[in-house]
């Protein structure tokens, strides 16, 4: 029961090297120069979140640019921000990257899967806030990264736009199907008790509680333009995730003019 319980909430943390796996100090692209900036932001718990703002050089305060976060998946770190980056810098949008409280090189013990990753992200965005050389702020997660995105777009309009890729609708929903992809023999009904005993452990020691997990909720309560994207042959958060959360959505896009969503199978 141990190994299930840390299957959700101590997934093996990634390990890089600053020097090696993140893009350089400096680094060009396109026949222009781009920085690396390392920070660090501090969460409501405490804990130390480690960062990088990547942006031009140079980089004029009079003129902000917009700013992408990238929110990394399970067992994800913010080295798996440079795609993003290497795609969205020669289009004057800067890039900021973090790893989560129990992820990569910060400080936390223990991956809520978006629960408490949103008040990280939260942490991050009042940061960008003060940041005179930002205009507007969007979000690009991926997996846990993608829900936590939602999560926190729900309780902050005025974020501008959101790309998800490969969210999962529902935490308990995605360990029952778990337990199918990977052929475990477990009568559903034990299968059900089990859960509910690892909603106690997770409880006590992670402080979330893990029916709550609902991203299908949180779209429902969400106005920010979004993308969807999902790879069709997703074994483990399989494609019907992302479509369950785009139908929820897409109830709020007839309340507002100004909104739009589209959803992509790769």
């Amino acid at each position: 029961m141990e190994q299930l319980v840390n299957f959700v909430i101590r997934p093996p943390r990634a390990k890089y090297d600053l020097s090696r796996d993140l893009l350089q100090p400096e680094f060009q692209l396109r026949n222009r120069r781009y920085q690396r900036e390392d920070l660090q932001v501090i969460n409501s718990q405490g804990h130390v979140l480690q960062c990088s703002h990547y942006m031009p050089i140079p980089m004029a305060e009079e003129k902000p640019l917009p700013c992408v976060i990238y929110c990394h998946g399970n067992s994800g770190c913010r080295a798996d921000a440079s795609e993003a980056a290497v795609i969205l810098l020669p289009s004057n949008i800067t890039v900021f990257s973090l790893d989560f409280s129990g992820s990569g090189l910060s400080e936390g013990e223990y991956v809520t899967l978006g629960w408490n990753e949103k008040d990280d992200l939260k942490a991050v965005v009042e940061h960008l806030r003060t940041d005179k050389r930002v205009s507007c702020i969007g979000l690009w997660g991926r997996s846990m990264g993608a829900v936590t995105s939602l999560m926190y777009g729900a309780e902050d309009p005025s974020i501008a736009g959101m790309v998800l890729d490969s969210p999962f609708s529902n935490l308990v929903e995605l360990m029952m199907e778990l337990v199918d992809v990977y052929k475990v023999r477990l009568p559903k009904f034990t299968l059900k008790v089990a859960i509910q005993y690892m909603r106690k452990i997770i409880q006590r020691k992670a402080h979330f509680d893990i029916l709550e997990l609902d991203a299908i909720k949180v779209a429902k309560k969400s106005f920010i333009p979004a993308l969807f994207g999902h790879a069709a042959e997703d074994s483990f958060i399989q494609p019907h995730h992302s479509d369950l959360i785009y139908k929820a959505y897409m109830v709020n896009s007839c309340w507002s003019k100004s909104f739009s969503v589209s959803c992509l199978l790769f």
